[in-house]
């Protein structure tokens, strides 16, 4: 007999969390706004189903904070690719679409022209 635990509500909201991170935080520094558009009509990292077990979604968050880690790095180097390969992939077991390759990120930090997007977090509100 196996037990096995479901996983959490607040691993799903965490695991969300992550997603809205990368839209607002990652991906306007490497894509056009109307890249990410499409990105969000392609549902590229939005979870299609539930996760069955506490493991898969903690390997979930295991993997998108460490693809996070080496894309904020400030220097992307070759020998995180291994390692974005090996967490692109987990995502893909568990039906995150992430198609990307560890070279367009690096093409793209060289061509990325800093600019305000839309989907990057306001640095302030005005309340009125």
């Amino acid at each position: 007999m196996k037990i096995v635990f479901a996983s959490t509500p607040s691993q799903e909201e965490e695991i969300n969390g992550l997603v809205r991170y990368i839209y607002s935080n990652i991906f306007p520094n490497f894509f056009s706004d109307e890249e990410i558009r499409q990105f969000e009509d392609l549902k590229i990292l939005h979870p299609s189903k539930d996760f069955n077990t506490l493991k898969d979604a903690f390997q979930v968050m295991t993997s998108m904070q460490t693809l996070i880690s080496i894309l904020e790095s400030s220097r992307l180097a070759e020998q995180y690719e291994a390692v974005f390969n090996k967490n692109m992939a987990t995502l893909k077991e568990f039906g995150l679409f992430f198609p990307f390759e560890f070279e367009q990120f690096l093409e793209a930090k060289c061509m990325k022209n800093p600019m305000l997007s839309i989907y990057t977090k306001a640095d302030n509100e005005l309340i009125i």
